[in-house]
């Protein structure tokens, strides 16, 4: 039966409603999808910020810069920044590995008004306890600030840069990594040398503490050499400087609490 004009008008309509409904669903469809790919892309890319920024911050270690060149090689008590460090060699007045004496050694280091007793295995790490012992002995440290804090599950506080830029050294640079540990967890309290990416003979003055358990990435040198360990006021050092953070509410930069090594002695 045929339909009049105005039933041929309102199924026009309804025709015409019917297309426009579906192209609002299959607009909203690709647009979901295209949302979703979206998202996706997103957090993939935070994702390998995220990796990029952990294997970027551990690439040199708790670690130094290119050290900057000296105009004197010579180890002694006057700050002086190291010189360049070759692959493979040491540089410079570098201590005798026999300093060590195959032993134990204990000692305290102050800082700020925070005690900190240690030990250092000369067995396990023999040049690197024998540069470490002295420097102390030297007076090398006394008075050089804590100048870079890591937070976030990378606990470390480091030490010992006569410059406070990460780039000093005491004029001379050594090797091998010493005593590393082989599952890259570096527990707390923990001492151990911070050094450039890649070069196992760049170590000199800078040191780290770790304040809490961390597992630090071996590089294409290994690991880092661990002198020893913090025997007792670790608890302190967190209440007192690390707790407090970064400048700048970051994860990595110098400590809120300006921190410098008052004393430190070694036996």
């Amino acid at each position: 039966m045929a339909q009049n004009p105005k039933q041929e008008r309102e199924a026009r309509a309804r025709v015409r409603s019917y297309q426009a409904r579906r192209n609002v669903h299959e607009h909203q469809v690709k647009r979901r999808r295209r949302d979703n790919i979206v998202a996706g892309s997103a957090l993939l890319g935070v994702i390998v910020l995220a990796v990029g920024a952990q294997l970027f911050f551990f690439n040199g270690g708790p670690g130094t810069p290119a050290a900057k060149p000296s105009a004197s090689p010579t180890a002694s008590a006057t700050p002086t920044d190291a010189p360049p460090a070759a692959a493979g060699e040491n540089n410079g007045d570098v201590p005798p590995s026999t300093l060590a004496e195959d032993r134990t050694w204990t000692g305290t280091m102050t800082l700020n008004d925070v005690p900190l007793t240690f030990e250092l295995d000369g067995k396990l790490a023999p040049q690197g306890v024998s540069s470490t012992i002295s420097l102390i002995q030297k007076g090398f440290y006394t008075g050089l600030s804590c100048h870079r804090l890591t937070t976030g599950g990378f606990d470390v506080l480091q030490c010992g840069d006569p410059d406070g830029t990460g780039g000093g050294g005491p004029g001379y640079s050594y090797g091998p990594i010493e005593n590393a540990p082989a599952d890259n967890l570096y527990p707390a309290g923990t001492l151990a040398m911070a050094r450039q990416g890649g070069n196992g003979y760049s170590m000199g003055s800078q040191f780290f503490i770790v304040y809490g358990d961390t597992t630090i990435p071996a590089d294409n040198a290994g690991g880092y050499t661990v002198l020893g360990k913090v025997t007792g006021g670790l608890d302190k050092l967190k209440t007192e400087i690390t707790d407090a953070g970064v400048e700048g509410g970051g994860s990595d930069g110098k400590p809120v609490v300006p921190t410098t090594i008052t004393a430190v002695t070694v036996q």
